[in-house]
């Protein structure tokens, strides 16, 4: 795969073997416009020479007309073309053959909100994080090129894929956007995605540059934290995605960094992402996250999206007079041109025009990627006493609350897919910063009714979650109970607390007291406290499933499917154990929302002023926090059972200049199943907890053994070392955990590894 980043391609090939940096290599400090924008790591791509050549040919006011963007819902009379109710709009220009672009959202599916292109329905996907759980970069890559191919069927050229915010707190909003807690697993799931998504010949991004981690307050919070630690952490699953999934255009976030908004931050745009990475392609904002002409184009954005949405039209009629007037440079605005025109022609997107009319799709081929997704990602968190998968003999089944007769349940966002087969629940939200675009939605995937087709011997009824009685009186009389438990999120919308809604945790207490051979079944954004889980002997989580969900859920219960997902994020045994407990300011910003409610004519004065989080846990994001603290969690990153075990023997470790482990790994069950080896290092005496080296994926039949070898990604085993600046391996003893979690300590193996060097 053609890389960016070449300052580094030497290295991923050799693991931590790598050229020393040596002191004449190391960046320059930045300036407001490096270069003409780029990279002095780079030569310019073919790509780039082409796109320079065509700005040559371009007029002042042709180049202006590229780098902002309409948002159709809100343009109409700006534009003599079509314009498709979507996420965004560019006019091309046909004399030099530049295209048109339509861009749609989002990761999980080609997005249609709030029905805003009535009757267009598509393929929704399982949540990110149930992709994450796969562990598996292949499902992503699957996925990416099944939604891509129906955005390039749709109309559309870009596709605003490739979340890889990683989830700092387990209420957060959009955490099942994205694709977990670490940055090596979600660089490369998020990577695999986007390579899958481009293969359509259309644009993804990647997003969101950087630290997009609260929904609370997210257009006025300042993420505080320092260079290293955001290197080690954040940075570190953009710069693995960029590598892997080479996407044509960074989105940039609402927040604030250390005191400037992420869409016009020198140090995020042109220090790290288009010098140390040498990132040729454009940086698009956020719809509504400009706040600037001069500030935002100097400092690295390349192109103002859905510019309705921003208080004034930044790079239109102001960015043309600042060019005039010398405040931003003629090279910088031809940059900032040819950086799109780039990520076009790399993509293919350039020389491929998306169709003038609607394509056909193979609906039926997609639900399968969808569901293979789906039963790839579901987690299965306790199985006490071996009640899953049901035995044949079931005869009375009782199927409790989630809505599980009709459907199952989505996130909601921009990432919201009106998916094939309808929506049986749409549920608007009433008031709130996301009023205007959310609903609660499921997709028309019932549980129940794929439970009674693969269970036809069985008599399996439902009762509504809102009738405890009759639940705990459906409980008593089956021989099973099966309790659905949802929770709602949203873009815009963190969760409040950890708590299931809906009397949830009430439901399952009254169903297990009636019937202790009880299954809780989790649609959940992210981590749900548990108190009654030392009761409920069986436990799945099965996240957002997507459209096909309810299949998949079933097919995992009966034991049609070997549940297989291990989680990319940590459930927490309490609120308290995370480093924030809720949401930063939520209280204040709660009320804030309510009174501009109230008082809509003067919304504008009710806007809560900028406010920081300092996100004291660094680098140590997730699991490693957990262990730093010495905190146990209820369940840890990297967990997940299966209806066969494994078992991991004879390891080897080669240390020096480059980390591999060889084990094998040996399905001593009775079934055929699929297991996630994974690797965890650290620097023996350095006091820092293990991070994720290095996993894989593997299926085996019983009595199977494979033999594994896994390389460790050589900036994991690193730190960061703003003096360099860039990665630095320190030489000694390295302690190499073979394990089926981030827990798991049950064979520690050591190394000595050789000090290293490595460009930012």
């Amino acid at each position: 795969m053609k890389l960016r980043l070449l300052g580094f391609t030497s290295i991923l090939a050799i693991g931590v073997c790598c050229t020393p940096l040596q002191a004449q290599e190391s960046p320059a400090p930045s300036t407001a416009t490096p270069a003409a924008g780029m990279p002095v790591q780079n030569a310019p791509s073919a790509a780039r020479q082409q796109a320079d050549k065509l700005v040559a040919q371009m007029t002042l006011d042709e180049k202006i007309s590229l780098v902002h963007g309409l948002f159709p819902p809100l343009a109409n009379g700006k534009t003599t073309h079509e314009l498709i109710p979507s996420a965004g709009h560019i006019d091309g220009i046909p004399r030099l053959g530049i295209p048109l672009v339509r861009e749609t959202d989002a990761s999980l599916g080609v997005a249609n909100q709030v029905n805003q292109r009535p009757g267009d329905v598509a393929t929704a996907m399982p949540s990110g994080l149930a992709q994450a759980s796969s562990f598996d970069p292949q499902i992503a890559h699957e996925g990416g090129a099944m939604i891509g191919s129906e955005a390039r069927a749709k109309r559309f050229n870009v596709m605003l894929a490739g979340g890889v915010n990683l989830t700092r707190d387990p209420w957060g909003g959009r955490n099942f956007e994205y694709l977990g807690e670490d940055p090596l697993l979600a660089g490369d799931m998020a990577g695999a995605q986007i390579a899958g998504v481009q293969s359509n010949k259309i644009v993804s991004t990647v997003k969101h540059l950087a630290l997009n981690s609260q929904e609370t307050g997210r257009f006025q919070a300042d993420a505080i934290i320092g260079d290293a630690a955001m290197r080690m952490s954040d940075l570190l699953a953009f710069q693995i995605a960029i590598e892997k999934g080479n996407p044509g255009s960074v989105m940039c976030a609402y927040n604030q960094v250390n005191g400037t908004y992420s869409c016009q931050n020198d140090y995020l745009l042109n220090k790290v992402l288009k010098h140390d990475w040498g990132y040729q392609g454009w940086v698009m904002s956020d719809w509504g996250a400009v706040h600037s002409t001069v500030q935002a184009a100097n400092n690295g954005l390349d192109q103002e999206s859905g510019e309705e949405l921003d208080k004034q039209i930044f790079f239109g009629a102001p960015l043309k007079a600042a060019v005039e007037a010398g405040k931003v440079p003629m090279a910088r605005l031809d940059d900032m041109v040819a950086r799109y025109l780039t990520g076009l022609i790399e993509s293919g997107a350039f020389d491929t025009p998306a169709p003038e009319t609607v394509q056909k799709i193979d609906y039926s081929a997609h639900a399968k990627v969808a569901q293979k997704a789906a039963e790839a990602g579901i987690v299965l968190l306790k199985n006490e006493g071996d009640l899953l998968p049901f035995a044949s003999n079931a005869k009375r089944i009782a199927v409790i609350g989630g809505h599980a007769d009709v459907g199952v349940l989505s996130g909601g966002g921009s990432s919201q897919v009106r998916s094939v087969g309808g929506v049986p629940i749409e549920v608007p939200i009433g008031t709130g910063p996301a009023a205007s675009f959310v609903r609660i939605t499921y997709h028309d995937s019932s549980p129940l009714k794929a439970l009674r087709k693969a269970m036809p011997n069985a008599t399996i009824t439902f009762t509504d979650q809102r009738d405890v009685a009759g639940a705990r009186k459906a409980a008593a009389e089956a021989d099973i109970a099966i309790v659905f438990a949802p929770q709602w999120t949203s873009e815009a919308i963190d969760a409040p607390n950890l708590d299931l809604p809906y009397h949830g945790d009430a439901l399952i207490d009254a169903v297990v007291s009636a019937n202790p051979k009880t299954v809780v079944v989790l649609e959940t954004s992210g981590p749900v406290l548990m108190p009654w889980i030392d009761k409920v002997p069986a436990v799945v989580e099965a996240w957002y499933p997507g459209q096909r969900g309810g299949e998949a859920i079933a097919n995992v219960l009966t034991g049609k499917v070997n549940p297989s997902g291990h989680l990319p994020i940590t459930f927490p045994r309490s609120a308290e154990q995370a480093p924030r407990p809720e949401p930063v300011d939520y209280a204040r910003i709660q009320a804030l929302d309510a009174k501009a409610t109230a008082d809509p004519e003067n919304a504008a004065k009710y806007q809560p002023p900028i406010f920081p989080i300092h996100y004291i846990e660094g680098a140590n994001v997730g699991y490693r926090w957990y262990e730093l603290k010495g905190e146990k969690p209820l369940f840890p990153f990297g967990y997940g059972l299966s209806y066969t075990s494994f078992a991991y023997a004879h390891p080897q470790v080669t240390g020096g200049k480059t980390l591999t482990v060889s084990f094998d790994v040996t399905n001593t069950g009775g079934r055929a199943g699929s297991d996630v080896a994974q690797v965890y290092v650290t620097r023996k005496g350095s006091g820092e907890p293990m991070r994720l080296a290095a996993f894989q994926r593997l299926s085996l039949k019983p009595g199977e053994t494979r033999r594994v070898t896994l390389t460790a990604e050589p900036r994991i085993v690193a730190d960061y070392d703003t003096s360099l600046p860039g990665w630095r391996i320190a030489d000694g003893t390295y302690q190499i955990a073979i394990a089926h979690d981030a827990e798991d300590r049950a064979m520690v193996v050591e190394t000595q590894l050789d000090p290293a060097t490595m460009r930012p």
